[in-house]
């Protein structure tokens, strides 16, 4: 008997059918692995197991025993818990307060705390989840965030555990405690769902794989008689190259030179802790931590969205401490940004407008004050087909976009006048594995024709693929300096951790 069925699921947006007729299997006591492109569906499918969204038709059936879903308290009812890849919490309140929060027990009328606790103390204990339950939950590192997120499903009585890319910001120390976490559920009797594009991962883990493509299944397959190129081509519907392929780099000159250089975050707390390094013509240095170690901030003060507290920035002679952020792209700046929908595009113009945005004000597109429409048109339609985006027209909303041409979209319009220094912030996340080829291919192709690439990410395979030097980053700090290709990801994983500072 299976613990749950999703029987001829179908879904529509307007015109747009994100699930048609789907047909999806799970197991009592698995690890099952839901796997696909951006838009394929599967995110969709989930949402409508979790009761937040209510399929056109089809059947969702528990235990053998059909049911309707209304919203994410009936799934939480019968025992299906979701945990998101945003985690769900409060960061001021405890972790017991964030645990109980919705769901607190009474007695005569009034909470009864010590019954909660005591609840959550026998499930901690069971699993070893979290070491202080009195901490705040601004107070944890992402790997204990995430772990509150399953203890919060568990004590909600989970039997069946949803985890959208559960391992998006781990480490790879982190990511094998998860999967230890994986299997003492399992091996209770509990079922794992697991969303995720890490074909590695998915290979270690899971008991079996479902592959989506378009909104159908197009395979079901056991793990161990799978391989990753054969998953890659049922996601994607061809061969896909996994590996980067590229040469010994050829550096030259110094880019950048940072020295001593210190900024404050959001809260005017110390978020860069006198970082130095420097960065040559022809290389790409990539930068390697968890979230939240001080990326955002030094990719803010290298493009002119934060000012540093103290240090030097030179960029081939040229003082970038003070320099207005046009006048740094005028200088051969470029910056693919982590948030795409916020920093890279603004998805309710069209792709022209964001095609242009760099280059609406010099010839030929600009003629003084006034715009040649011809000259955007042809501008716009010819980046698009180098940046291999699929678009209907130049004209359409970007909104219209799926994830993955939104990023082409923005590497193509970054990378377009072979820009001195760029600035690749997250250049692949959130998008397949058909887009992450044709972006690393990218990548490559820029530093062999002379350009200085960072490269900021928190996925350690990018990282140790494309990079020709590696830097970890801590708490704002720099915890070591490794050769690109020749350092163990376990190793790279420590000093992410800050084992080298």
């Amino acid at each position: 008997m299976y613990a749950l069925e999703m029987i001829d699921i179908t879904k529509t947006f307007g015109q747009v059918i994100a699930d048609n007729r789907v047909t999806f299997r799970v197991s009592t006591g698995e690890i099952h692995a839901l796997i696909g492109e951006n838009g394929a569906g599967k995110t969709t499918l989930m949402n409508i197991l979790y009761g937040m969204f209510q399929p056109d038709s089809g059947e969702i059936r528990l235990q053998d025993k059909s049911v309707i879903i209304h919203n994410p308290t009936e799934a939480i009812r019968l025992g299906i818990g979701m945990v998101h890849q945003h985690f769900m919490l409060v960061p001021s309140l405890t972790v017991i307060e964030n645990i109980i929060l919705g769901n607190v027990p009474t007695r005569l009328g009034f909470i009864d705390r010590r019954r909660a606790i005591n609840k959550i103390e026998e499930i901690n204990d069971q699993y070893d989840l979290v070491q202080n339950l009195n901490k705040k939950i601004y107070e944890l590192s992402v790997g204990e965030m995430q772990r509150v997120e399953i203890l919060k499903a568990l004590y909600r009585g989970a039997k069946v555990f949803i985890l959208d890319e559960p391992t998006a910001v781990l480490t790879p120390q982190q990511t094998i405690e998860l999967f230890k976490i994986f299997k003492s559920l399992v091996q209770d009797g509990r079922t794992i769902i697991f969303i995720t594009h890490k074909l590695k991962e998915v290979l270690a883990i899971s008991d079996r794989i479902t592959v989506m493509r378009n909104g159908v299944v197009t395979g079901e397959v056991e793990t161990k008689s799978t391989s990753e190129n054969t998953l890659a081509r049922l996601m994607v519907g061809r061969d896909v190259v996994l590996k980067v392929d590229k040469t010994i780099a050829k550096v030259h000159e110094d880019v950048l030179t940072v020295r001593n250089l210190n900024a404050n975050n959001n809260r005017g707390m110390p978020a860069l802790k006198n970082l130095s390094f420097s960065l040559r013509r022809g290389e790409i240095l990539g930068i390697a931590g968890v979230d939240g170690n001080g990326q955002t901030e030094l990719v803010e003060v290298l493009t002119g969205l934060r000012k540093p507290t103290s240090g030097t920035i030179d960029y081939s002679g040229l003082d970038l401490h003070n320099m207005p952020i046009r006048k740094r792209r005028d200088h051969g700046v470029s910056h693919i940004p982590a948030d795409r929908i916020h920093m890279g595009i603004e998805v309710s113009c069209t792709l022209e407008e964001n095609l242009i945005i760099n280059t609406y004000y010099k010839s030929p597109i600009a003629h003084g004050i006034f715009l040649s429409k011809k000259q955007v048109e042809e501008y716009s339609k010819e980046l698009l087909l180098r940046s291999n985006v699929s678009a209907v027209s130049t004209r359409q909303m970007t909104s219209s976009l799926s994830g993955g041409n939104m990023q082409k979209l923005i590497v193509g319009r970054e990378i377009e006048h072979q820009p001195n220094l760029l600035i690749a912030s997250q250049p692949t996340r959130g998008v397949d594995v058909g887009a992450i080829e044709y972006i690393h291919k990218k990548l490559i192709k820029l530093r062999d024709q002379g350009s200085a690439i960072l490269l900021i990410s928190t996925e350690l395979d990018e990282i140790l693929s494309l990079s020709d030097r590696i830097i970890a980053i801590y708490e704002g700090e720099f915890c070591g300096e490794f050769c690109g290709g020749q350092v163990l990801e376990e190793k790279l994983g420590l000093a992410m951790l800050g084992a080298g500072r």
